[in-house]
């Protein structure tokens, strides 16, 4: 093991400790908070992002629409993957907050638009973070693998530990999955935006919350993506 994977197998330690530290007594009440204000955004902003979910899983098992050709990586380090991966990333994060903002300020309709726009680039670079470790994203497993990934991502403490343990052990896990509860998922995920989209909504701040927003959900999902892909690197060396 050379000095890079040593320094991020100790960054890889402390991401852990973070995902699976149970959130602050401040968090949980946000969360109550936010699930009544929940109740205040308009049915059909709850239809737009369930729908855009429903299709974004459907794309993801079985379409062609985010699938990356595989990339020759066999001969580059894991610093050499990992800098391509940074670099893609500072690319997305900088797409997406471009994209937030022009949406955000156009009003209702526009910034309802923003979340199908929003999880096809976060799909998009996932795809392609997988190519850049090596993975075929043409196999089914490794789609569900991406899938888990976003789940982490974007989920409650009570489904963090779960998704964490079968990112984890992913080579045996994954024979177990028989069927995945794809409505929890999408429950989690609305959840855990809806709150961030409501606010996009508003007139004369919906640019700034969405590019901020949007931006800074990227790289959250940058974060847990390469600490998926690094434990599957050392699980696998």
């Amino acid at each position: 093991m050379n000095e890079y994977e040593r320094k991020v197998q100790e960054e890889m330690v402390l991401w852990r400790k973070r995902v699976t530290k149970k959130s602050t007594m401040l968090n949980r009440f946000s969360k109550t908070a936010q699930t009544k204000i929940n109740s205040l955004i308009p049915d059909k902003a709850h239809q737009v992002i369930t729908e855009s979910i429903k299709k974004m899983v459907q794309a993801t098992l079985v379409g062609s629409e985010y699938t990356t050709k595989p990339k020759e990586v066999s001969r580059l380090s894991l610093e050499a993957k990992e800098k391509l991966v940074i670099e893609r990333l500072n690319v997305y994060k900088r797409t997406a907050a471009v994209e937030g903002a022009g949406t955000g300020a156009g009003g209702f309709l526009l910034a309802l638009a923003d979340f199908p726009l929003l999880l096809s680039i976060k799909m998009k670079f996932l795809f392609e973070v997988a190519s850049i470790y090596g993975h075929d994203s043409k196999r089914y497993d490794e789609r569900l693998f991406i899938l888990y990934i976003f789940k982490l991502a974007f989920s409650s403490d009570k489904y963090k530990m779960e998704t964490l343990s079968y990112i984890e052990d992913w080579d045996i896990k994954k024979r177990e999955l028989e069927e995945v509860d794809w409505r929890v998922f999408q429950q989690e995920y609305r959840d855990y935006i809806d709150f961030i989209k409501m606010l996009q909504l508003i007139p004369g701040i919906g640019a700034v919350v969405g590019a901020y927003a949007n931006y800074n959900l990227l790289d959250q999902l940058g974060e847990t993506a390469i600490n998926c892909f690094r434990l599957r690197h050392f699980k696998n060396s």
